[in-house]
């Protein structure tokens, strides 16, 4: 531990260790303090003796301006004489001492070793931020005037005092000392001074050569201004959610029609309206989860059946020996395996009402011919009977594949195509509608925190995100995505890193991990390989860290660009 007198005791080792001989005495003469370099060069000069005992007569005023010669025996040493002033205003004199055969070379060492000094007080001094430093039982050593100013603790309340003395259950319940001591490791706290403001305080431990803490150097800065910066882009960020939820207000969210707000769905609905009040044939024409039954759906409501069944039969999904039966019904006896007492087919148990034959493009070709008969004559003819049947029902058909393509390639007969293509109508994919996204987005979210019981809130970030995405699943995929957060996040407000592509494209599942994994090799944009190896090492180094200052020690880099880029790709810090 530092004598109690130094003025700024954080130098206590600096002089401690110090090849150069020093002396410490009073305005009495009486000597306070001399380190080892100076009792080997003495003999050992006793604490407590009179410096004029070694020195001869000294004038303070004058002889502290030039260096002397002071003699001892056939010894003679260059020394200088020096004045520091201590925290009550009382004169504390310092003498340096050198042996005189290098004289020349201990000067300047001298004086580097002085202007060093100097320096570091300076700089010490011009810190904007609280420096404190204490050994590691919590005893102040040193503070500057900025710690002062940050902390509202006055300077008398702190110098020469154990951080102990401060603590009490209104402003500082522990210090950061302790705990550092306690954890040895550096730790960040957040507290409120007596005055009311918010800081931040890091304490880092200072480990000796027998790993025992002998120094805790502790960094504070006022950060009331970041948290009413913060309180700014979190209202920024409510205004946000709020007008995304306003959005949301002015859609129709009845779980049995589809969320349509760009122009061209909105003109998709209207056609679909429109065809509704007419009884005809109608195919369906998008990609794969665009909404296409959707649209079918709308166009029965619209129809003088909608108060009858509505029939869904995907054509891909029945194996082909089954398709007569399951669509047309059997007789009872009809084939091995079927029932007593037969079976009504699913045209005949849409009567009255609208049959939608998704995937129609699907249906192999020894059943489209069936199926162009019961298109043009509404009969049916079970299977193992030798009576037809009359059925009352509306067809509607979709497809995602290319029936003109398929006519000439002979895969799909071309009567019935043009039995089904009375009047078409083709859904845009969602990439081609992104206003929609929003929308549907919140619309999904609100379905699912409602199914599971959730409370959670899609993020303007992870919203843009989702909105630059091309969803080559469209709506089907939309969906999917956005119940895959609901049930996976760990965030109440979802974040990118809750996104399943980002996930993936970021190491999870079997991907590569580390900074020495290459991104995937069917990327060929740089700009987009750079942001998902940015993001992943973002991700790796804040599970790996407590701090966005160790995140930066971890990647090299400064801190600032650390907390940019998070902001950047919508991370959290820890």
């Amino acid at each position: 531990m530092s004598p109690s007198f130094f003025p700024a005791a954080s130098l206590y080792a600096a002089v401690e260790y110090s090849p150069v001989g020093t002396l410490f005495f009073n305005q009495s003469f009486e000597i306070t303090y001399a380190n080892p370099a100076a009792a080997a060069l003495l003999g050992g000069p006793a604490v407590g003796t009179d410096i004029r005992d070694l020195t001869g007569p000294l004038d303070l005023e004058a002889d502290g301006k030039e260096p002397r010669v002071l003699r001892q025996g056939d010894r003679s040493f260059s020394c200088r004489i020096a004045c520091i002033p201590d925290s009550e205003g009382l004169a504390i004199f310092v003498l340096t001492l050198l042996e005189s055969e290098a004289r020349l070379r201990s000067q300047s060492e001298l004086e580097t070793a002085w202007k060093l000094s100097d320096d570091l007080k300076e700089i010490l001094e011009g810190s904007f931020d609280g420096i404190l430093v204490t050994d590691g039982e919590g005893n102040v050593q040193f503070m500057n005037s900025s710690y002062e100013r940050v902390s509202a603790i006055p300077r008398q309340e702190l110098e020469g005092r154990n951080m102990r003395a401060l603590i009490n259950p209104v402003w500082m319940e522990n210090s950061v000392a302790f705990v550092v001591a306690d954890e040895r490791r550096a730790v960040s706290k957040r507290q409120v001074t007596r005055d009311g403001r918010d800081i931040i305080v890091t304490g880092m431990p200072v480990f000796d050569g027998d790993g025992n803490i002998k120094r805790i150097v502790i960094n504070a800065r006022d950060i009331t201004e970041i948290y009413h910066l913060r309180e700014e882009l979190l209202n920024a960020k409510s205004r946000e959610l709020q007008h995304y939820q306003s959005v949301l207000s002015t859609v129709n969210v009845d779980s049995e029609k589809m969320v349509a707000i760009s122009e061209s769905i909105k003109k998709v609905f209207l056609l679909a309206k429109r065809v509704g009040g007419f009884d005809t044939t109608v195919l369906i024409l998008g990609e794969s989860g665009a909404g296409k039954e959707e649209v079918a759906r709308e166009i029965h409501r619209s129809s003088l059946r909608r108060d009858h069944a509505l029939v869904t039969i995907n054509c891909g999904a029945i194996p082909e020996n089954l398709l007569e039966s399951e669509l047309f019904g059997y007789e009872k006896g009809a084939f091995t395996g079927a029932s007593n007492v037969g079976k009504i087919g699913l045209l005949e148990a849409a009567d009255g009402g609208t049959v939608f034959l998704d995937e129609v493009g699907e249906l192999p070709l020894s059943f489209q011919v069936k199926l162009l008969r019961v298109l043009e004559t509404k009969q049916i003819t079970r299977v193992g009977s030798i009576r037809a049947k009359a059925i009352d029902v509306r067809f509607i058909a979709a497809t995602n594949r290319n029936l003109d393509k398929m006519v000439q390639d002979r895969t799909f007969r071309e009567d019935l195509y043009y039995r089904l293509n009375v009047v078409s109508i083709t859904v845009p994919p969602l990439r081609q509608r992104r206003e929609d996204i929003l929308p549907l987005s919140l619309y999904f979210l609100n379905m699912f925190n409602h199914r599971y019981y959730q409370n959670k809130v899609m993020t303007p970030e992870v919203i843009k995100r989702m909105e630059e995405y091309d969803w080559k699943g469209n709506v089907r995929e939309l969906r999917n995505v956005v119940e895959h957060m609901v049930i996976m996040s760990p965030n109440t407000h979802l974040q990118i890193s809750d996104v399943p592509w980002i996930i993936r494209q970021c190491g999870g599942g079997d991907a590569a991990e580390g900074p020495g994994a290459s991104a995937p090799e069917s990327i060929t944009d740089l700009n987009l390989a750079v942001r998902q190896l940015e993001i992943r090492l973002l991700e790796q180094a804040r599970n790996a860290c407590g701090s966005t200052r160790e995140m930066a020690r971890y990647l090299h880099i400064d801190q600032s660009t650390v907390v940019r880029k998070l902001h950047k790709y919508g991370l959290t810090a820890t």
